[in-house]
């Protein structure tokens, strides 16, 4: 069937909203192919890529896979050699994405 593709319930058609904390994204399903993220130029999130995880644009390396590098003790050189589709900007551009959706309160609840 063109423009649906398979869901937990069936078949999808029609308008689909994306959700992401503090963003909001409708996209026809026939249109929606590797959007960028608005403010991120260099954050895709694709359907078809990696399940719709956000990745670095025009590569399948997730941003969560950046990320765990980092928290490993890699350097944005390090991982620009190991990988040379994904470069020095590219990881810097992925840590404002990770600061811009840590950014919001955090509520604990009292004990």
């Amino acid at each position: 069937m063109p423009g649906a593709w398979p869901t937990r319930n069936g078949l999808c058609r029609g308008v689909v909203t994306v959700l992401l904390p503090r963003l909001k994204i409708r996209a026809f399903p026939d249109t929606f192919t590797r959007m960028t993220l608005p403010g991120h130029p260099r954050i895709a999130i694709d359907p078809a890529v990696c399940g719709g995880r956000p990745i670095v644009a025009g590569t399948r390396m997730r941003v969560s896979d950046v990320l765990e590098m980092l928290a490993g003790g890699a350097t944005p050189a390090e991982i620009a050699a190991d990988f040379p589709y994904v470069g020095e900007a590219d990881v810097r551009a992925v840590l404002a994405y990770a600061a811009g959706l840590a950014d919001h309160p955090v509520v604990i609840a009292a004990e």
